[in-house]
């Protein structure tokens, strides 16, 4: 048959075929028309080869997929996938098989392509469970680990509790179900926004998928099939944030090379054969890296060798010889998909496929990973609040720091409970914050955001689709309060810096784009975090330690200072740093020289791109880097790094409002737009709704749709 392909008025498809493996193929075939240089880049990155043609700047990240072993565990749990579950990895190859259908036209829309000289290669069944594995293998942030270990060896075991918060690289969102008992319709309504890295093209792809079996609306992650975490049946929907849970581990390996190979040390005092080969990683521009890839009965290694760490830093093949060291270590990752041989696809059908809260409850029994919080509810008035996924049962040692791996005691046995929880007054609320998942995690956000979206809706008892926005943007930063104290008990200041205070004490605390006093605000703690930063006690901190690039963001001292302000200035004391000082010395360099202009003149959106845009040689305009209102620790969690920069590269991914009483009331927004191709009509066209908080209406009506025949196809 022809599968269907028609655009609303923002260029989102909707797609029509007569059954799902028809339907998954032309998900595939428009994803590659509308984003082929996003597929391609998020193919070579699961392969750990994209510094082909990205150039050096990828190269740490190539080798950690690589020596992580990423691409070998999608292919291993696609052939476990095949063994299981046929009916669902024939409706992934579809889709694979799709996007090589379009990827030719939608490379010639690209102009990334002949930048590059990137030819689209050719999809394999298993490319989208590597491409969902890239996308969330540093989700569960087992980087904190690393840094966990430092801040302890260096500062000592309450270091561990002051520093505890969502670190740089760790996704949140927002997420909240009002029951029946709270609307004005009396169904259900589930509102919120992924907080992630911002992307262009955005990491969120809106689609319709229709055929006979199913009619879903929702949020997909471009190169995998369905609709995985945001979704609305008609008849039932659901929404997920992030758990926070722990669910990765590190073993810290002694390694030592033999005439056969490499040997690594087990907890039973033995010395046990490590797989091993090499790889050659190519560099655009530059000489090829050659890289040795070990894996140990605990995982695979991704950091240092039997040489130690600093041996896995340097572009010396490995049979250079070195000097091996008795205490040399090694660093391994044991992640769940590559234990079990399972990322969860089986899941995405029976999503599809939903009727009701019971069903999707059956199809998140299939979830992996990353592990979510689930909010869920459909027409007839039933609710859904869960964690979906496997966090495996160990030691609590393995939670808080690397183990050592010869000794014992350190192995997984089973997975945690499935928790639930029941609406409290008819509201669920999760922003990342201690509750559901705590028993799962480590670490987890402030409870500022939750607490102010509980607060929020607890203003009114009765909601609309309409009000949501108001949630979704508000700038409320509860998490200014204990510099705001510090402030106010400082006494002889000079004049400029006494107004300044004086000024700060009156401000409504909301981090409004418009606002000068959030931009006040906003140098000021920038200064505290350096001062505090700069103490001689935190100076073991601030060398990057023997570890891979690409996971030093969330060993850096400036960010974790700032991120975990708050803790600091409450803590009863702080390694003898005089605080009133540190703050004082801040507020009265910024009053010095105060911000000339209002907060989002420096708090900017500066979204990732695998290319710069527009190309070097272009007469186009700049892309725009507009200014954001919201902060870190506001609902409209827009992040700046305090102490290193006020722009932002993380904030709501999508904003979304699914309505159980008409899916047509339903509505969403996503940063850009629905095309991922610079320049065209709906590349950037949802970005003026989603600086402002407006939301996109949802239109299913058939007869209200553009159809698209350049993008329809025999399947």
């Amino acid at each position: 048959m022809t599968a269907e392909t028609y655009r609303d008025a923002w260029g989102v498809p909707h797609l029509r075929a007569s059954g799902a493996r028809e339907l998954a193929h032309a998900q595939g075939r428009v994803t590659a028309l509308d984003r082929a240089w996003q597929l391609e880049v998020e193919r070579h990155r699961a392969q750990g080869t994209s510094a082909s043609f990205l150039g050096a700047d990828a190269l740490s990240w190539d080798v950690l997929a690589r020596r992580a072993r990423l691409d070998d565990t999608a292919r291993r749990c696609f052939a476990a996938l095949e063994r299981r579950d046929p009916e669902t990895a024939d409706w992934v190859r579809a889709y694979a098989d799709g996007v090589n259908e379009g990827l030719p036209a939608g490379a010639r829309r690209a102009p990334e392509f002949p930048r590059t000289g990137l030819t689209p290669g050719r999809w394999q069944p298993w490319t989208p469970l590597g491409v969902w594995l890239a996308t969330h293998i540093l989700f569960a942030g087992f980087p904190a680990k690393l840094w966990r270990e430092q801040a302890i060896r260096h500062l000592g075991p309450d270091a561990a509790r002051l520093f505890a918060t969502d670190g740089p690289g760790t996704a949140g969102s927002n997420g909240w179900l009002l029951t029946g008992a709270r609307t004005a319709s009396g169904h259900a309504l589930i509102a919120g926004d992924p907080h992630r890295f911002i992307e262009d093209p955005g990491v969120y792809q809106q689609i319709r998928l229709a055929c006979p079996e199913f009619d879903v609306i929702g949020l997909a992650v471009p190169g995998v099939p369905g609709i995985a975490h945001f979704g609305h049946t008609g008849t039932a929907a659901w929404a997920i944030t992030n758990a926070m849970a722990d669910y990765q581990d590190l073993y810290r390996e002694r390694l030592r090379r033999t005439g056969a190979g490499v040997e690594a040390l087990g907890p039973d005092g033995h010395w046990r054969r490590a797989a091993r080969h090499t790889e050659t990683v190519r560099i655009a521009g530059e000489a090829p890296v050659e890289i040795e890839l070990i894996e140990t009965p605990r995982g695979p290694v991704i950091a240092g060798g039997p040489e130690g760490l600093e041996a896995g830093l340097t572009r010396e093949p490995p049979h250079t010889p070195r000097a091996a060291h008795a205490d040399a270590e090694a660093l391994a990752l044991r992640y769940p998909p590559r234990v079990t041989e399972d990322l969860g696809f089986s899941a995405l059908l029976p999503l599809l496929r939903a009727r009701t809260v019971a069903d999707i409850d059956r199809a998140l029994d299939a979830w992996a990973e990353p592990v979510n919080v689930v909010q869920a509810a459909d027409t007839r008035g039933h609710t859904l609040h869960r964690v979906a996924g496997r966090v495996p049962l160990r030691a609590e040692a393995n939670r808080l720091h690397p183990v050592p791996a010869w000794h014992p005691g350190h192995d997984w046995h089973g997975t945690h409970r499935t928790p639930y929880a029941e609406p409290a007054d008819g509201i669920a609320v999760m922003a990342n914050q201690r509750g559901l998942a705590t028993p799962l995690g480590v670490e987890f956000a402030p409870p500022h955001r939750a607490d102010r979206i509980r607060a929020l809706l607890d203003t009114r008892r009765s909601w609309t689709a309409e009000a949501m926005p108001a949630i979704h943007t508000d700038t409320r930063l509860a998490s200014a309060a204990p510099l705001l104290d510090h402030l106010a008990a400082l006494d002889g200041l000079t004049p400029e810096a006494a107004r300044l205070r004086d000024r700060l004490l009156a401000w409504d605390r909301h981090m409004d784009a418009g606002s000068t006093d959030a931009a006040a605000y906003a140098a000021v703690r920038s200064a505290v975090v350096r001062h505090l930063a700069a103490h001689p006690v935190f100076a073991p901190l601030a060398e990057p330690p023997a570890y891979p690039e690409v996971l030093l963001p969330w060993l850096a001292l400036v960010p974790r200072i700032g991120h975990a302000l708050e803790h600091l200035l409450r803590a009863e004391e702080l390694y003898g740093i005089d605080r009133p000082a540190a703050v004082r010395t801040a507020l009265q360099e910024v009053a010095v020289r105060p911000p000339a202009g209002t907060w989002s003149d420096t708090h900017r959106l500066i979204p990732w791109r695998a290319l710069p845009y527009p190309a070097p040689e272009s007469s186009a305009e700049p892309y725009p880097e507009p200014g954001l209102a919201g902060d870190h620790d506001c609902v409209l969690c827009t992040s700046a790094v305090p102490g290193l920069t006020d722009r932002a590269a993380r904030g709501p991914a999508a904003r979304y409002v699914w309505d159980l009483a008409d899916r047509d009331n339903s509505r969403w927004v996503v940063p850009f737009g629905a095309d991922g191709v610079p320049g065209a009509p709906h590349h950037t066209d949802q970005l003026p709704l989603w600086l402002t908080g407006e939301l996109a209406p949802i239109v299913t009506d058939w007869a209200l749709l553009t159809r698209d025949r350049t993008e329809e196809t025999d399947v």
